[in-house]
C-alpha cells in the first residue's frame, strides 16, 4: 500500500509533467513548429474537457443509484457532435469572423456589442460554475480521503478543509502559470490544449484498466457480467420518458453554453474541418468512457460494504481488492477530469471577467476620451485575469465548504447545468434570428437567472444554509405558490426538472416578447446580418463612418492592448497596403473595422468598440447603413459597389499625389537649405585653412603660435575631410559601389562598440540594453552595420532634449529575423518631419547643434538596404524612436 505522502508525491510529479510538456508545446508553437498541435485529434481529445470528476467518478454512482438514466449525460454532447453542420459550424464560423473570446463575447457582440448583456452572461456563468468547481474539488478531496483511511488516518473536516485549500491553490498556480500567458484571448493555448489532450488519454486509459479489471479480474468474463447486471437493481427501468428528454436535452444544451466548453470547440478551433473529424470520434470517446460504468457499478455495490460511496467505486474497488498500482491510476484519471475542467474553465471565466466587467469599469474611470491610451491595459488585463482565476476558484471553494461536500456528484452537476443553460435562447436566437433585440435578451436572461437561483442554486445548500426550512416547505412569508420546488403551486416534479422547466419557459417567452415589442439599434442590426447570414459572405462591414483619431493615437491605443510587436505589424502591413511607408496608415473606415477585430481578440467585442468609439469620436452605424442592410436589389448593390470601389481607387490615388507633392516640396526646401549649408560647410574650413595659412607664412610668428595655427589647419582639415567623405560615401552607397566585408560576431559586442564610438555611454544620455537578448551571431558587415548604430546612439545624445537623456535599446527576434529598437525619452519627432528624415537634403536642427552636415540617416537607411534590411522612424513610442530589421539569412545586395 502507497503512503499518503506518497499519494501526494505522485499527484506533484503527474502535475510537474503536464506542466513540463505544455511549456515544451508552447515553445514549439512560438517556433512555428507547432502544426501537429492543430491536428484534428489534438482538437478532438480537447473536447474531453467535457467529462469531468462528474463522468468519471460520479457517472458510477449515479449508474448506482439511478440506473441506465447516467447514459443522458453522454447522449446530449454526442447528438450535437453527430449534428455539427446545424449549429457548432455556424459558431465557429462566427468566432473566426469576429474574433470571439468567450460566450459572454459572443452574446454581448451579436446584441450590438453591449457592455451591459456582457456583464449579465459574466455574472450568470460564474454562478453557474461554481458548483460545477466546488464538485471537482469534492471529487479530488473525497480522492484523498480514500487513500488516507486505506492508510491508517481518520479525515475529518479540518483534514478536508485543509485539503481543499491546498487543491485550489495548487490549481490556481498552474493556471495563472499557463492560462494568462497570451493577453489575446482569441490567441491558442497551445500549452494548456495539449496538457488536455494528454489528461484525456489518462483519464480514458484509467476508466478502461478499472472496467477490464473489474470485467475479468472480478467476474469470470462479460458473461458473467452482464448475468450479475441483469440481476442487480440497476437493471430495473424506473425512469421516465419525461425525465430522459429532459436530461438530454439538458445535456446537450449544457454541452454548447458551458464555458469551458465554448473555450474548446470555438475559441481553440484552429481549423473548421477539426469538427468533422470530431463529430464521430468524440462520441466514440464517449463510448469508451461509458463502456464500463456499469459493470464498475454493479460489482461495487456487490463488494463494498453497505452505506459505502458509489461515487468513489472506481478507487475504492481496486483499493479494496489490493490493487494498489490501478488504483493510483485511477486516481491519476479522476485527478486529471477535475482539474483539467477547472485549469479551462476558469480561463474562460477571468476572460470574461476582465473583458466584460473589469476594462468597461476601468474605462469609464479614466480621463474622458483619453482613457485608452492612458495606461497599459495589457497589464490591466494580465492583472485582472489572474485575481480572476484565484477568485473563482475561492468561490468554488465557498460553495464547497458551505454546502458541507455532502451532495451527490451528479446532482451538483446538473444544477450548474440548468444555471448556464440560461444562455441558450440568447445564443440560438442570436445567430439564426435577425429579428433579436438586445432587450429581449436581457429580460430573458435576467428572469431565467433569476428563477433558476430561487428554484435550484439556493436550495442547493440546504435547509437553512441560505434559505429556511420554513421557505423551502411554506414559500417566502407563507406564500405557497412561490415555494422553490412547487412554484406557481404546481409540486410533485422532480426539482431540477422543476427549476430548468419554469427558468427556460419564462426565459424564452420574454426573450421573444422582448425581441418583437423592441426594435433593434443599428449596430444590433448589422451584427445580426453578419451573425445570421455568416455562410453568405461578408456584407455591411462598414460600421465607423468617419474618425477624428490619428493613426499615432490609434498605434499608441493598440500598442496598450496587443504589444508593439504586434500593434506595429498591423499597422505596417496596413500602411503598406495602402502604399505608404512606415507605420502609419490613413485611418480608414475599413481599417477601423480590421483593427476593432484585432483587438476584440483581447479585450473583447464590446470593450474593442468602445476603446476606438473613444478615440475617433465619430458614430459607429448610421441610418445609411440600414439602409444598406435591405438589399433591395442585387443590381443596385453590384453598381454601389463598382461604384464604392472607384470612389475609393481614385480617393487613394488623390491621396498618393497630395503626398507626394508635399513630400517634394518638403524636399525642394530641404534642397536649398542643403546646397546653402553644404556651401557654408564647404567655404567654412577652407576659408580658415587659408587664412591660418597665409599667417603661417609670416617670417616674425612664434613657434607657439605656429604650432597653435597648425593644430587649427589640421583640425579644419579633418573637418572637411569628414565632410567630403560622407558625401562620397553616400554617393558610394546609391550607386551600389560597396564591397561589403562579410563578418561574423556577436551582436552584443557590436553594440558595445558602437556605444564607445559614439561617446553614449556617460552622464549625459542613460543607456538602457538586455544583454541576454543581445547574444545574437550575426554574419555580415559588421563595420557597415556598427556606423548604422553609431549614428543612431549619436543622433539620441545629441537630439533627445529630455530633462534626464535616457537610450532604450530593444533587441527581440521575429521569424522574418532580428529587429533592434532605439528608443529615447525625448520629444520626438513631429509626423510631418518622421517623412523625410532619410532623405539626403533634410536636416531638422540647426547646425552648430547638429556638428554636421546631416547626412546620417540618409547613410544609414542605404547601409540597411545593402545589407538586405531596413531602418524606418517608430512613431508612437513616447520619444524618437528607429527600428533596424536584420533579415534571418543576411543578403548581401552589393558587392
Amino acid at each position: 500500500m502507497m503512503s499518503f505522502n506518497g499519494l501526494v508525491l505522485a499527484a506533484v510529479v503527474y502535475v510537474a509533467f503536464l506542466f513540463i510538456v505544455a511549456a515544451l508545446a508552447e515553445r514549439q508553437a512560438r517556433r512555428g513548429k507547432g502544426d501537429w498541435l492543430r491536428m484534428p485529434l489534438v482538437y478532438t481529445l480537447s473536447l474531453s474537457i467535457y467529462c469531468t470528476a462528474w463522468t468519471f467518478y460520479g457517472a458510477v454512482g449515479y449508474a448506482a443509484r439511478s440506473g441506465l438514466e447516467y447514459v443522458t449525460i453522454y447522449l446530449g454532447p454526442s447528438l450535437v457532435m453527430i449534428g455539427w453542420w446545424l449549429v457548432l459550424r455556424r459558431l465557429v464560423r462566427i468566432g473566426r469572423a469576429q474574433r470571439i473570446t468567450s460566450i459572454a463575447d459572443l452574446i454581448s457582440s451579436r446584441f450590438g456589442k453591449s457592455t451591459t448583456l456582457g456583464m449579465i452572461v459574466t455574472f450568470m456563468a460564474i454562478i453557474a460554475s461554481t458548483p460545477y468547481i466546488a464538485l471537482q474539488l469534492q471529487s479530488v478531496v473525497l480522492s484523498f480521503q480514500v487513500f488516507a483511511q486505506a492508510g491508517g488516518q481518520n479525515w475529518g473536516s479540518g483534514e478536508l478543509g485543509r485539503a481543499a485549500i491546498l487543491v485550489s491553490t495548487g490549481l490556481a498556480i498552474f493556471t495563472i502559470l499557463f492560462g494568462t500567458r497570451h493577453v489575446d484571448a482569441n490567441e491558442r493555448q497551445h500549452g494548456v490544449v495539449i496538457a488536455i489532450a494528454i489528461e484525456a488519454v489518462v483519464k480514458l486509459v484509467a476508466l478502461l484498466a478499472v472496467g477490464i479489471f473489474v470485467v475479468w479480474g472480478l467476474s469470470d468474463g462479460p458473461a458473467a457480467t452482464l448475468a450479475a447486471i441483469e440481476a442487480s437493481p440497476v437493471a430495473d427501468w424506473t425512469q421516465s420518458g419525461t425525465r430522459w428528454a429532459a436530461l438530454i436535452f439538458l445535456s446537450a444544451a449544457s454541452f454548447l453554453c458551458l464555458p469551458r466548453m465554448f473555450q474548446v470547440l470555438v475559441v481553440e478551433n484552429a481549423d473548421e474541418r477539426h469538427l468533422k473529424t470530431a463529430s464521430w470520434a468524440f462520441p466514440f470517446y464517449l463510448v469508451l468512457m461509458s463502456l464500463f460504468v456499469v459493470p464498475i457499478a454493479v460489482t461495487g455495490l456487490q463488494v463494498m460494504p453497505p452505506g459505502s460511496n458509489p461515487d468513489l467505486f472506481v478507487l475504492t474497488v481496486p483499493l479494496a481488492e489490493g490493487q494498489t498500482g490501478l488504483a493510483i491510476l485511477s486516481f491519476l484519471g479522476g485527478f486529471s477530469s477535475a482539474t483539467s475542467m477547472v485549469i479551462v474553465s476558469t480561463i474562460a471565466l477571468s476572460t470574461m471577467v476582465s473583458n466584460h466587467v473589469v476594462l468597461p469599469v476601468w474605462m469609464r474611470s479614466q480621463t474622458q476620451g483619453r482613457a485608452v491610451i492612458s495606461g497599459d491595459v495589457r497589464s490591466v488585463v494580465k492583472i485582472t485575469r489572474r485575481l480572476s482565476i484565484a477568485g473563482i476558484l475561492a468561490l468554488g471553494f465557498l460553495y464547497y465548504h458551505l454546502s458541507g461536500g455532502g451532495a451527490a456528484l451528479a446532482a451538483i452537476g446538473l444544477i450548474s447545468f440548468s444555471g448556464v443553460v440560461q444562455v441558450l435562447p440568447a445564443l440560438l436566437g442570436g445567430i439564426f434570428w435577425r429579428g433579436a433585440t438586445r432587450t429581449g435578451a436581457i429580460l430573458g436572461l435576467v428572469s431565467g437567472s433569476v428563477l433558476w437561483l430561487w428554484t435550484l442554486f439556493l436550495p442547493s445548500f440546504g435547509p437553512d444554509a441560505v434559505l429556511s426550512a420554513q421557505v423551502l416547505t411554506d414559500g417566502p412569508y407563507g406564500i405557497g405558490w412561490l415555494r422553490p420546488e412547487a412554484m406557481f403551486g404546481i409540486g410533485g416534479i422532480d426539482p431540477v426538472l422543476h427549476g430548468l422547466l419554469w427558468s427556460l419557459l419564462v426565459n424564452t417567452s420574454l426573450f421573444f416578447l422582448g425581441s418583437v415589442l423592441s426594435f433593434p439599434a443599428p449596430l444590433e442590426r448589422l451584427q445580426g446580418a453578419q451573425f445570421v447570414n455568416i455562410f453568405e459572405g461578408p456584407g455591411g462591414e462598414r460600421t465607423w463612418t468617419r474618425s477624428a483619431a490619428t493613426a499615432e493615437d490609434l498605434l499608441i491605443m493598440s500598442q496598450r492592448i496587443l504589444g508593439p510587436r504586434e500593434a506595429q505589424a498591423i499597422f505596417q502591413a496596413e500602411a503598406a497596403a495602402q502604399q505608404k511607408t512606415g507605420f502609419l496608415p490613413d485611418v480608414s473606415p475599413a481599417f477601423l473595422v480590421a483593427l476593432e477585430r484585432e483587438l476584440s481578440g483581447s479585450v473583447g467585442a464590446a470593450t474593442a468598440h468602445a476603446m476606438i468609439g473613444q478615440l475617433t469620436e465619430g458614430v459607429s452605424v448610421t441610418v445609411d447603413d440600414l439602409f444598406a442592410l435591405a438589399d433591395e436589389t442585387a443590381q443596385i448593390l453590384e453598381y454601389s459597389g463598382q461604384l464604392e470601389a472607384k470612389s475609393r481607387q481614385q480617393e487613394e490615388t488623390a491621396r498618393a499625389l497630395r503626398d507626394a507633392n508635399a513630400k517634394l516640396m518638403a524636399l525642394s526646401v530641404q534642397k536649398d537649405a542643403f546646397l546653402s549649408q553644404i556651401s557654408h560647410e564647404l567655404r567654412t574650413p577652407m576659408t580658415s585653412i587659408r587664412s591660418f595659412s597665409d599667417i603661417l607664412m609670416q617670417p616674425d610668428l612664434s613657434d607657439e603660435d605656429s604650432q597653435r595655427m597648425a593644430r587649427i589647419i589640421s583640425t579644419e582639415s579633418q573637418r572637411l575631410t569628414r565632410l567630403l567623405d560622407d558625401l562620397l560615401d553616400l554617393a558610394v552607397l546609391e550607386h551600389g559601389q560597396v564591397n561589403l566585408k562579410t563578418d561574423t560576431g556577436v551582436l552584443s559586442d557590436l553594440l558595445d562598440q558602437a556605444v564607445a564610438s559614439a561617446g553614449g555611454a556617460g552622464d549625459d544620455l542613460i543607456i538602457r540594453r538586455d544583454r541576454k537578448a543581445e547574444q545574437i551571431v550575426l554574419t555580415t558587415d559588421l563595420d557597415r552595420l556598427g556606423q548604422v548604430f553609431i549614428n543612431l546612439i549619436a543622433n539620441a545624445r545629441k537630439y533627445c532634449d529630455a530633462a534626464q537623456p535616457r537610450l532604450t535599446i530593444k533587441v527581440w527576434q521575429s521569424q522574418h529575423g532580428t529587429i533592434l529598437d532605439f528608443i529615447d525619452n525625448g520629444s520626438g519627432i513631429a509626423p510631418a518631419d518622421a517623412q523625410v528624415i532619410f532623405e539626403k537634403f533634410s536636416r531638422l536642427t540647426d547646425a552648430a547643434r547638429a556638428g554636421g552636415a546631416g547626412l546620417g540617416l540618409a547613410i544609414c537607411r542605404e547601409i540597411m538596404t545593402r545589407l538586405g534590411g531596413e531602418i524606418m522612424y517608430l512613431p508612437g513610442q513616447g520619444g524618437a524612436a528607429f527600428r533596424v530589421s536584420l533579415p534571418a539569412q543576411v543578403a548581401i545586395a552589393a558587392q
